[in-house]
């Protein structure tokens, strides 16, 4: 399938000045659709990478897990945080959360280009844990618009002092939609309503966990439980 291209700019980037590969150097790359491409560089610039990608690889390391992780939108690294960490862990899809008490407030302007922050976040992710397919990440939506979406998927939402474990959570074929608040927490009013659209109250144990840590530990669990951790 010889073929040669120009990698993208943060590609080329990553590719010359922090690697500091040279012409002639083999690489592997990926665009998203769950292969990859063994290559090798034909020309090096400070800007510009030009490559020829020789054959295409199915590899599959998607967990059979479906794990679609709705997050209260924390504030600085927290989020950043979360996406590469459970990007790590193999979550399927991510949408930020915008809740009673995120601290997070932006216009819409200012969301795009920090969805556009947390898209590349999650591509480098994947190329450092070695995915192939990216995680779907969701724009910015509201509690209420989060519990209207239509899902199959077993609902959770993670509230501590609930009476049912995340680890005892039956296994679904459907997977899971799993919702964690931001700093602070979820309200009482608003963990009411999730109970109301049908989601289940679970938790994780007696502590009462950082926003960052509470979603990192409920894939991980779900992962470790129903998937293949």
């Amino acid at each position: 399938m010889d073929e040669e291209f120009c990698l993208s700019d943060d590609a080329a980037h990553h590719v010359a000045n922090v690697l500091r590969l040279k012409a002639n150097h083999p690489v592997v790359l990926f665009n998203g659709d769950g292969n990859e491409y063994s290559a090798v560089i034909i020309a090096v610039s400070r800007k510009k990478v030009v490559v020829e990608a020789d054959a295409c690889l199915t590899i599959g390391k998607e967990s059979p897990l479906t794990i679609h992780l709705g997050q209260g939108v924390s504030k600085g690294d927290r989020m950043d945080l979360v996406l590469q960490k459970s990007v790590e862990l193999g979550v399927t899809a991510i949408t930020p959360v915008v809740t009673q008490r995120c601290a997070v407030k932006l216009d819409e302007k200012r969301w795009e280009k920090k969805w556009h922050q947390w898209q590349k976040i999650i591509a480098g992710a994947c190329e450092q844990c070695g995915r192939n397919i990216l995680p779907t990440l969701s724009q910015p939506v509201t509690l209420n618009q989060w519990l209207a979406q239509s899902t199959k998927a077993q609902r959770l939402v993670l509230a501590p002092g609930a009476h049912t474990a995340l680890s005892k959570t039956p296994y679904s074929s459907n997977g899971y939609r799993i919702l964690i608040g931001p700093e602070g927490g979820l309200s009482d009013s608003e963990i009411h309503q999730c109970q109301e659209s049908g989601y289940t109250r679970v938790n994780m144990g007696p502590r009462i966990l950082r926003t960052e840590t509470a979603a990192l530990a409920s894939i991980t669990i779900l992962q470790s439980v129903h998937g293949d951790l």
